[in-house]
């Protein structure tokens, strides 16, 4: 006997040494797990008897056990107590396992194995991990990561192909102990890829008692979706298919489509436009890499009306009002880019520009030839129609645009960086025909001039701590910038050209320098110079930099403003704050200089100190009277509340109210349900209409833990998923 620490190395170099003739070495590495472990070896028959707790590992492949005996010619182990084997993505453990690293053929009397998110347990075990498949008698399977598992399937053989399948005979699924179905032979994919029923039962105010129900499938790595039925009492019927397919190197993309034969579509009305009792959706989306910088997006939508997917789908609704049509292509080059775009209006009752098709050219920024000059520029042309709501002032035409820009990066002091600029674009329009034409043929010729002066600076405190704000040394970082612009006068102004590409009413700051900014009909004459600023505080953080305070602000001197500008642009303002890991407030506000009052305000308090609760202020401003001509305003207060009362019950409250006239808009309440294997939402919420009637729902929904039916935070990020679409 000796001791096995000691004798490894000799161990190993005997492995080595007795399979020399061998193609190549057995390559074996055994050590004790708690450095008291003792081994015997047989010279004469290569036998290696290993106790007090070894690990084996030969090639991908490991074995923990108690005790063990090796056989090095033949390279079967024989081991017992506690045993594991790990080997190829997949791990078995059991009380006698005979394992061969060689041929990775394995036998065990009673073993258990898991493959997310199953648990398989049995006896008998017998398999090979080069073929991958393997059979047991016996056997339990189950999802629920629990002792004793609240629902289970029994077997009296089974069949595992790890990351694959499972296929069992004469299986019973029970709940507890108790039988509820029998199969006599039950194939289930493993992973969490497998088919599966999603309910949501619920009631509406605009709907009546409704049921939707999604059976989700897989068939195979290529191909998946879900089939729609649902019931809405007064609503009628909804179906439909949803499929997701992937093509390899020819793509991946989605098609959806949902028929409800609504018997009531005027509950839900909010435009002039009757709705029509036949209702339906078609949704597709495609994107594909063909080749190297070479890629391709398509994207169509077509809806019967302007509120199908208000009434059926809101959590798209929300996310995007007018959903596009599209084909567009991309090839890229290190210097050069060409792309395609082809855009038609599918719904006559969303105005479309449409591109029938637009190409352009783009030349990225390059250096010509030895110099220090750079050149970048774009090259378009295209038929364009305007396509409005109305159909009565459509209008129609070709345009060629042609932009090309000199510029001339130089860094002073070495810390300077002063970016001169001078440039020229030249447009033609066809002359346009429809009921809105108002242009003849038109040339446009553009010169551009400017150039952009920044820095950065820095300073490092390593030695500022405060343990109030979790500070551990604080780096400042400034970076100030001027970007001035002077546009002479075209000799054609947008009101005289047709507007395919006009300059859109925005909430966010749109450039001002060429190319970025892409408004080509809208180009006039400019004279501005844009001030900014920006600061960061940055403190680390667990072995992170973290940003503890970011803050840039910025605005518009316009030198020379048109007669629909004032003479400083909204001053734009943009803070994080971050004194916790845990605590974090962002804030984004814009002031009228010239009248002297704020046009806009975003302000978001997020707080989330533990698992147990958390909660969220937020408060969104905008004024109606701006110049920005965006209407109604609004003067939003919302709040979220998520509070877990123990490990079984928790709740979430939120809400939004309308401070302008007193409306509590909003309100959702939920009550969370751990049920053990599954979890349960009851959701309520509330919406004042104003002059409508109240719309009132209730809903509950139910996930399997081994199979989430959302994603994390996905209920508080989209609560409309939480009382059906």
């Amino acid at each position: 006997m000796k001791q096995l620490r000691a004798l490894c190395l000799i161990f190993v170099l005997s492995c080595f040494g007795a399979t020399a003739r061998a193609e190549a070495p057995v390559r074996w590495e055994i050590r004790s797990e708690n450095d008291q472990g003792f081994f015997e070896f047989d010279i004469n028959e290569g036998i290696y008897s290993f106790t007090n707790r070894v690990a084996i590992t030969y090639s991908n492949a490991i074995l923990t056990a108690d005790s063990a005996v090796a056989n090095e010619r033949t390279g079967e182990v024989a081991a017992e107590g506690n045993v594991i084997v790990a080997g190829r993505g997949i791990v078995w453990t059991g009380e006698r396992v005979v394992y061969n690293f060689k041929t990775q053929q394995i036998q065990s009397d009673k073993f258990k194995t898991g493959q997310a998110p199953f648990v398989i347990a049995g006896e008998g075990l017998t398999g090979n991990q080069t073929n991958q498949t393997y059979s047991a008698q016996n056997v339990m399977v189950t999802a629920d990561d629990y002792a004793n598992p609240a629902y289970k399937i029994r077997a009296s053989r089974l069949t595992i192909v790890p990351d694959k399948y499972f296929e069992a005979e004469n299986a019973t699924l029970r709940i507890g102990d108790v039988p509820i179905f029998y199969f006599p032979r039950y194939r289930r994919a493993i992973g969490y890829r497998v088919n599966h029923f999603d309910f949501t039962p619920g009631y509406r105010s605009v709907h009546g008692p409704y049921l939707l129900t999604t059976y989700k499938w897989y068939s195979a790595e290529a191909l998946d979706g879900g089939i729609h039925v649902d019931y809405r009492q007064r609503r009628g019927i909804g179906v439909g298919p949803d499929l997701t397919y992937r093509l390899g190197k020819l793509g991946d993309g989605t098609i959806e489509y949902y028929y409800a034969h609504d018997d009531n579509p005027r509950n839900a009305v909010i435009t002039e436009r009757p709705l029509p009792t036949d209702r339906h959706r078609v949704a597709f989306s495609h994107q594909a890499s063909i080749r190297t910088n070479l890629t391709v997006k398509m994207a169509g939508n077509y809806q019967s009306d302007p509120n199908v997917d208000r009434d059926f789908f809101e959590d798209q609704y929300r996310r995007n009002v007018q959903p596009k049509s599209f084909l567009e292509v991309n090839q890229a080059w290190p210097n050069f880019t060409l792309d395609f775009l082809a855009q038609p209006q599918v719904n006559d009752f969303q105005e479309t520009v449409e591109r029938l098709p637009d190409v352009k050219l783009t030349a990225l920024r390059q250096q010509l030839g030895v110099t220090p000059l750079y050149y970048e520029g774009e090259n378009s042309v295209g038929y364009y129609r305007r396509q409005f709501v109305d159909n009565s002032t459509n209008y129609a035409g070709a345009r060629a645009d042609s932009f090309h820009q000199i510029v001339l990066p130089q860094t002073f002091f070495g810390w300077l960086n002063f970016v001169p600029r001078i440039g020229g674009r030249f447009t033609y329009y066809e002359e346009t025909d429809g009921p809105g034409a108002t242009t003849t043929e038109e040339t446009r010729a553009v010169v551009n001039t400017g150039a952009e002066l920044t820095f950065k600076s820095s300073r490092v405190w390593a030695g500022a701590e405060n343990k109030a704000f979790d500070l551990n040394g604080i780096r400042h970082i400034f970076e100030p910038a001027l970007n001035y612009v002077f546009v002479p006068r075209p000799n054609a102004r947008p009101p005289e050209l047709p507007q395919f590409d006009p300059e859109l009413l925005s909430l966010r700051t749109l450039p001002i320098d060429f190319p970025d900014y892409n408004a080509i009909d809208a180009i006039d004459a400019q004279n501005v110079l844009r001030i900014g600023m920006r600061n960061r505080l940055q403190t680390k953080r667990e072995d992170v930099v973290q940003n503890f305070l970011a803050w840039g602000v910025f605005t518009d001197w316009r030198l020379t403003p048109r007669t629909n500008q004032t003479t400083f642009a909204p001053l734009t303002s943009t803070l994080e704050f971050r004194p916790r890991n845990w605590l974090t407030f962002q804030s984004e506000t814009r002031y009228d200089l010239d009248r002297r009052r704020w046009i806009e305000s975003d302000h978001h308090l997020v707080i989330e100190p533990n698992n147990v609760w958390s909660m969220s202020l937020g408060h969104r401003y905008l004024d109606s009277n701006s110049s920005l001509g965006l209407g109604l305003g609004y003067n939003l207060i919302t709040t979220s509340f998520y509070y877990r009362m123990n490990e079984n019950w928790a709740t979430r409250v939120s809400h939004h109210f309308e401070a302008r006239d007193g409306t509590l808009e909003e309100q959702y309440y939920t009550l969370y349900r751990d049920l053990r294997s599954w979890t349960a939402a009851l959701t309520f919420r509330v919406r004042d209409n104003r002059r409508r009637t109240d719309d009132y729902t209730i809903a509950a929904t139910f996930s399997l833990k081994a199979f989430p039916r959302f994603g994390i935070n996905s209920d508080r990020d989209k609560p409309s998923l939480l009382v059906g679409y």
